[in-house]
């Protein structure tokens, strides 16, 4: 009988862990969500930030680039005139 009893309470033991196991799991899988989540958010701003950045810079490149060009181009046709008006006298 006491064996018998045995065998039950093992099982119910069993039971117990198993579900106590199943729970753990679905915890241990909510937080995992989690963090997968907000390691997500965390790198989309990143790159949104990295990306934001890149366009600064390359804006101000631009903006660089054109002035040089511009004031190369103003120099080279204010010295050509200044040679022709010279030509002139």
């Amino acid at each position: 009988m006491l064996g018998g009893l045995g065998k039950l309470a093992a099982e119910g033991l069993a039971h117990r862990t198993e579900k106590a196991t199943e729970e753990a799991v679905h915890v241990v899988e909510g937080v995992v969500k989690e963090v997968v989540e907000h390691a997500k958010e965390a790198g989309e701003k990143a790159i949104s930030d990295a990306l934001k950045r890149a366009q600064e810079k390359g804006d101000k490149v631009v903006k660089e680039v054109t002035e040089t060009v511009t004031n190369t181009v103003t120099n080279a046709v204010t010295h050509a005139a200044e040679g022709l008006g010279k030509l002139g006298q």
